[in-house]
């Protein structure tokens, strides 16, 4: 039996999709902060939901 290859597992695996629907400017905005912070657009989604449900 061989070894198998590829992606390990993850410990917290995201298999949740959604999709949502942005304005020009606002799009525009969150590429602007991703373009600054150096992160995808999924995860300064992730980080902005955190912030909404820490308060």
């Amino acid at each position: 039996m061989s070894p198998k290859t590829g992606r390990p597992k993850a410990e917290n695996p995201k298999g949740l999709r959604f999709s949502i629907r942005l304005d020009n400017d606002l799009a525009s905005r969150l590429d602007d902060y991703c373009n600054k912070n150096n992160c995808k657009r999924s995860e300064a989604i992730r980080k902005g939901i955190n912030l909404l449900l820490e308060k």
